[in-house]
């Protein structure tokens, strides 16, 4: 065979190569634009682009005639305690209202609204300021209470007995720098379920001279009379 035709034959070979090449790759092409509309066309199912929130960072929500609330006691003699109630800050660091001993929010049984807080010293301040304040609650009013540093040096008899009416079962026992949270009300027939104490102990404490923070969530039920 001349060397023409071999030439000839080499590039009738390239060609077709080339030809079935560009088909297979416009073939390629038709086929992902196809399946790109029918995808395109087809509802797309979103997974949940958030995760539900409750009030005050409940874990659940509080069921209706509720009020959802959330508290800590202070850390150390370092950071305040913290009370939340229906997604409000009633006390904390950052509302610069909180102090050293116990502090104190008083919220309206039957709407849920703050009436006023107060924190006490009792380790340098005097027992009878929070004595006149305890007088000073009305029937019907939710007690909000968390410890900051400490809160039990200057209570006496008559101040644990009164913070007792109010539904405590661990103020009796409240000593030097423990950590206690609790939730009664002014009238309350039983003691309450809301209330958390940890006692200062050298060998448990989180804290140098300091048990660790305690925190409480639940749902507070409304008063209806």
């Amino acid at each position: 065979m001349r060397a023409g035709g071999i030439l000839k034959l080499a590039a009738l070979v390239s060609v077709f190569f080339l030809a079935v090449f560009l088909a297979f790759q416009l073939l390629e092409m038709n086929m992902d634009f196809s399946l790109g509309n029918v995808f395109g066309s087809m509802p797309v199912e979103e997974g949940p682009t958030r995760l539900d929130r409750y009030k005050c960072g409940l874990s659940k929500p509080c069921p209706e005639g509720h009020f959802s609330f959330k508290m800590a006691s202070g850390a150390a003699s370092v950071v305040g305690p913290k009370i939340c109630l229906e997604d409000n800050i009633l006390m904390s660091g950052v509302k610069n209202n909180v102090g050293r001993g116990i502090n104190i929010a008083l919220v309206n049984g039957k709407t849920g609204d703050l009436i006023k807080t107060d924190y006490f010293d009792m380790w340098a301040g005097d027992v009878n300021t929070l004595i006149t304040f305890l007088k000073t609650i009305e029937e019907g009013t939710v007690v909000m209470m968390a410890t900051f540093d400490d809160s039990a040096s200057k209570l006496n008899d008559e101040s644990k007995k009164m913070i007792g009416e109010l539904g405590s079962s661990s103020i009796s026992t409240l000593d030097f720098r423990d950590n206690w949270i609790f939730v009664g009300g002014k009238g309350i027939k039983t003691k309450s379920p809301f209330e958390q104490h940890i006692k200062n102990n050298a060998d448990t404490n989180k804290y140098e001279g300091w048990p660790e923070v305690l925190e409480m969530e639940g749902c507070i039920p409304q008063r209806q009379e």
